[in-house]
């Protein structure tokens, strides 16, 4: 495989995972990216380079070619709205940067008409179908001699095998290109959900809702905005949620934060309106399922709670800064998607040591008092989102910064008894010794001043990618957050390739 934008690696983390795939080449013009892709891809050539002023027979051709042209100037994470013709990706930017944009995506019939690679998987943001040359791009590869077809995919629902899962919410659009003649790769997206209707376990389908003139393709779009999961039994065709790794799932519950109210600079006002909404909304006593739980509904604690497991501490993800519209978010759920500024904290549970306990831990007799409270994330800035749980997936990771802050509640009292976990967290799994009991505070929601926060480290951050956590990621913090919000999560790229990789085996098989 070639991979082209290749970035820190997380193409080739997915590609690798799969036996027999060889990652013979690697290029980017970013040096400090092909050093951290070389490090970890020894074995692979690797080029700093401006791909589109590469002649392409510089490399040598193999069976596939991932690219990933330009998005970070140019998705609506920047914030903007788009206007009249934008570039390519929907932004009002400089003329020279627009310029440069279009000229990545032509880079891959200009390398495919060179090579005739077998099979190409170019990723993109979803917003690059609404360029007014995305059209004439397809009709480009066409005359090359493909067929296509395009995958609207969200990370967090990546069926992979190898890889690991990814608790964000990163909606991205995958054109998937093979030789007219060869079989079509298989395409369908079927994550695992469970069927209430059913009550059972199912393969869901992805249903696109009616397209509406501001669509740009009949199919097209982002999870919930545009389409939905629903059970395949004709009978039933119920909306299903496709079980997804929640964000807790990446977040270092010993690291420290610091109390709002101790900051000698304050929050912005919109900072803590979010924070203040993020506590009225998940400080209530609620029942939240969360990781892999059949369940998708919250329960009141009036009723019996059901059969559960959880691993990681419930939690609410804020956005801090940034636009209107944003909203807290529960921890059991993936991250939304997150850019590379920082823009996001969570709120957990705090007691003098200003450390959280992971959900698994015991918890010692607790009264009536709220001595635990509620984990959250805000967002900064960027994005569509102000607060959320942790037990939701992170928001997407971008280039441009961290967005994502941790934040925790403080106890006035400086309890030194350990976290308990918060009713908007699923149950753990309850045994016969009956090890859990039920706390909640006399006035909700708790001060935003007994609040603690931190912003996101990068470990926290690679994890929310789906990097391996050996994975050697070089420069700065913020060279390396710029790197991983550029990745593509390494569980949607196996899932692609080895789609890919089937049909070419059966194109082999049939020869």
């Amino acid at each position: 495989m070639t991979d082209l934008f290749c970035g820190a690696g997380g193409s080739g983390l997915g590609a690798t995972a799969i036996p027999g795939v060889e990652l013979v080449m690697a290029a980017n013009h970013s040096p400090r990216a092909i050093e951290t892709h070389s490090l970890n891809f020894p074995d692979t050539e690797h080029d700093v380079a401006d791909i589109s002023q590469v002649e392409p027979r510089r490399y040598r051709r193999t069976n596939i070619l991932w690219a990933s042209p330009e998005c970070t100037n140019h998705s609506i994470a920047k914030g903007r709205k788009r206007k009249s013709q934008p570039d390519l990706f929907g932004e009002m930017v400089a003329d020279d940067v627009a310029e440069r944009s279009r000229a990545t995506m032509w880079d891959v019939p200009r390398f495919a008409e060179v090579h005739r690679y077998d099979a190409i998987i170019t990723e993109n943001v979803v917003d690059a179908a609404c360029w007014d040359m995305f059209p004439a791009w397809l009709m480009a590869m066409k005359c090359l001699g493909y067929e296509h077809h395009i995958v609207f995919l969200n990370s967090m629902h990546a069926p992979a095998i190898a890889a690991p899962r990814a608790p964000q919410s990163r909606d991205r659009m995958y054109v998937v290109f093979w030789r007219k003649g060869n079989p079509p790769p298989n395409l369908d997206i079927r994550p695992l959900a469970h069927c209430h209707g059913c009550d059972r376990e199912v393969q869901a389908v992805q249903v696109f809702k009616q397209r509406t003139p501001a669509w740009p393709l009949a199919r097209w779009g982002r999870y919930r905005a545009q389409y939905v999961y629903r059970c395949p039994t004709a009978r039933c065709h119920a909306e299903v949620e496709p079980y997804a790794l929640p964000a807790a799932s990446a977040i270092n519950w010993s690291l420290p934060g610091q109390r709002i109210g101790d900051r000698a600079t304050p929050l912005r006002p919109a900072t803590m309106a979010r924070i203040k909404a993020g506590l009225a909304r998940y400080a209530t006593p609620q029942l939240v399922p969360s990781g892999g739980t059949w369940n998708d509904t919250t329960s009141p604690v009036s009723e019996p709670m059901r059969t559960r497991m959880t691993r990681e501490t419930d939690a609410l993800l804020i956005p801090v800064e940034g636009r209107d519209g944003k909203y807290a978010a529960p921890a059991h759920r993936p991250m939304r998607t997150q850019t590379a500024r920082h823009e996001t904290a969570l709120v957990v549970p705090y007691y003098g040591t200003g450390r959280a306990r992971p959900a698994r831990d015991a918890l010692p007799t607790m009264g009536t008092v709220d001595t635990a409270g509620v984990a959250f994330i805000a967002e900064l800035r960027g994005g569509g989102s102000d607060h959320r749980p942790v037990t939701d997936p992170l928001a997407t990771v971008c280039a441009s910064g961290n967005h994502h802050m941790l934040v925790r509640q403080n106890t006035a009292r400086s309890n030194p008894g350990q976290m308990c976990t918060p009713v908007t967290e699923p149950a753990r799994t309850l045994t016969t010794a009956g090890h859990q009991s039920l706390v909640g505070w006399q006035t909700a929601p708790p001060k935003v001043d007994d609040c603690t926060f931190r912003m996101l480290s990068v470990p926290e951050i690679q994890a929310a990618m789906a990097f391996r956590p050996d994975y050697i990621v070089t420069g700065s913090k913020r060279e390396q957050v710029m790197q991983l919000g550029n990745g593509v999560t390494p569980p949607a790229a196996e899932w692609l390739i080895r789609s890919v990789i089937a049909s070419l085996e059966a194109t082999e098989a049939a020869a």
